[in-house]
């Protein structure tokens, strides 16, 4: 047995962690990452699957990542870099196909053929979510306020955030309240009449959620995904170059050059308790390593009741962790091609590819989608969000050959016949999302080379996702703010002495975008806590 002593040891090496890490090495503290797989980025991860084809396994895409924590921690230095995505496509079963551009103008043109009013009305919605979108900037930038605290610091923050939302003035104000209670497609609805339009935006609203395009509380997620940035322009997505993992990996060797110690196949059993308060952390093999603090890249569900375990808990704060909605509801299903796909719609290997493409033809085909998951089933003719990253960064694959990845919409965790039995249905799942893509990409099963297929089980045999939520729980309203993960521990800081939570379970929520794992360190060296 051995032992060593850190000022924090972070479990987990998702990007959150590797963020906090860093953040607290450049404040000078000894640091310890501890990573149970043999490579590093939790969700955020590229791995080379097959010969020559490296994927981005599970995240694909990045918008949410904050740019000050690019410019604080010099990512660029060390290799960040993301390649901005200039188009959303939708091919429909008819032949048709809509994309959306970057360039307003083009845009513009694309959904007048379906609809004149939409397309004089979709610079006005842009410009009035880009605004809502700063908002909720002015939230995600900062810890979760405490409505119950009288403390100054609370006070003031409460008072920032008055601010903001008066400076929207009457008729924003309204909106906003909309937005946090609406559906995504009644949201829409209010601004838009072509179905073909409205569909594709409404899919931003059931990301990584259990909930349909018509579920209550879905246009807040719809916002959410408006709020990225890539060089401070609003509503832009990209590809990180070298896959998702590029990110994980910048942000890992900035922690080790600011002098944290980051270590692989280095699972751990358990939190060390003595008398109620975290001391270090077990190891798989026995080891036991000392720190002052311990800060959880995990969900709320195995921090709390695997790490910690529920006999060492409040019985509140244990019953409150059971409640948290998880409800994994998504998939990926992988694909090494031997060429470029080619969509009926629109022949050609052109820029409409270079984006992401939106299998959503209609808000009842979403709905329909959602219907079967509710009782228990993958959809058949699912909601597919995908990508063909080697496009714009040829380096993953071999010259010729290409990736498509595909996240998809709805594969629920708790499937009827079990979440257990779910592998006995993986090449069935597998096998809907080809046979839906080959509706617009004739011919693509014989393209195939190889492929992987993740359910929510494998998410969380894999990567530690609890039900395999990529959000590390539903970014549903009761799970907002100052109550997430649960009222009273919002702070990063968790109801055991010298335990602390960075990752997507926290405040503000999912996404690749560093955050949680920024607002953790930066609030444990403001309370002087390590």
């Amino acid at each position: 047995m051995s032992s060593a002593n850190y000022d924090a040891i972070i479990i987990g090496g998702g990007h959150n962690g590797l963020i906090c890490a860093a953040y607290l090495a450049k404040a000078g503290r000894k640091v310890l990452v501890l990573e149970k797989r043999h490579v590093l980025g939790g969700a955020a991860v590229s791995e080379e699957l097959h010969p020559g084809f490296t994927f981005s396994v599970a995240s694909y895409v990045v918008s949410l990542f904050r740019p000050h924590i690019i410019r604080e921690l010099d990512l660029a230095k060390h290799g960040y870099e993301v390649i901005p995505m200039d188009c959303s496509f939708l091919p429909l079963p008819n032949g048709d196909s809509l994309a959306r551009w970057a360039d307003g103008n083009r845009s513009r043109r694309e959904i007048s053929r379906f609809s004149r009013k939409d397309a004089e009305t979709y610079p006005e919605f842009s410009r009035v979510m880009t605004h809502m979108g700063k908002l909720a900037k002015a939230v995600i930038d900062h810890p979760a306020p405490d409505i119950t605290s009288l403390r100054p610091a609370e006070l003031s923050n409460m008072l920032r955030l008055g601010k903001s939302f008066k400076s929207l003035g009457p008729e924003l104000l309204h909106l906003n309240i909309k937005l946090v209670t609406m559906s995504a497609a009644d949201f829409l609805d209010r601004w838009f009449e072509s179905d073909t339009l409205k569909a594709p935006m409404s899919v931003s609203g059931i990301i990584g959620t259990f909930q349909g395009v018509r579920s209550p509380g879905t246009a807040y997620v719809l916002l959410h995904h408006y709020m990225g940035q890539l060089d401070g322009v609003f509503r832009s997505w990209g590809f990180s170059k070298g896959g998702t993992g590029g990110i994980s990996m910048a942000c890992a060797r900035a922690a080790e050059a600011f002098g944290a110690e980051v270590r692989t196949n280095s699972p751990v059993q358990h939190v060390l308790l003595r008398n109620g308060e975290a001391k270090g952390v077990v190891l798989e093999n026995g080891d036991e390593l000392l720190a002052n603090q311990i800060i959880s890249n995990l969900d709320p569900n195995r921090t709390y009741l695997k790490m910690v375990g529920e006999e060492h808990l409040p019985q509140e704060v244990a019953n409150d962790i059971k409640r948290y909605k998880l409800r994994g509801s998504s998939g990926k299903v992988n694909l090494a091609l031997d060429r470029v796909p080619e969509f009926s719609c629109r022949p050609g290997i052109g820029d409409h590819l270079r984006g992401d493409v939106a299998i959503a033809p209609s808000i009842d085909y979403l709905e329909k989608a959602f219907d079967q998951a509710k009782y228990g089933d993958f959809s058949t003719r699912p909601y597919i969000n995908a990508v063909i990253p080697t496009l714009t960064d040829p380096t993953l694959a071999p010259p010729g050959k290409h990736i498509l990845s595909c996240f998809v919409q709805y594969a629920p965790y708790h499937i009827k016949e079990g979440a257990e039995n779910w592998p006995k249905f993986r090449d069935a799942f597998g096998e809907a999302v080809i046979d839906t893509m080959e509706e617009y990409v004739p011919g693509l099963r014989n393209m195939i080379i190889y492929k992987q297929v993740l359910t929510p089980w494998d998410l969380e045999q894999q990567m530690g996702l609890t039900e395999g939520n990529i959000f590390q729980g539903e970014l549903s309203l009761e799970q907002l703010l100052f109550q997430r993960p649960v009222a009273g521990y919002a702070k990063y800081k968790t109801a055991i002495n010298n335990l602390w939570m960075c990752g997507s379970g926290t405040h503000p929520g999912g996404g690749i975008m560093g955050a949680s794992g920024e607002l953790c360190a930066k609030t444990m060296l403001q309370n002087r806590s390590v």
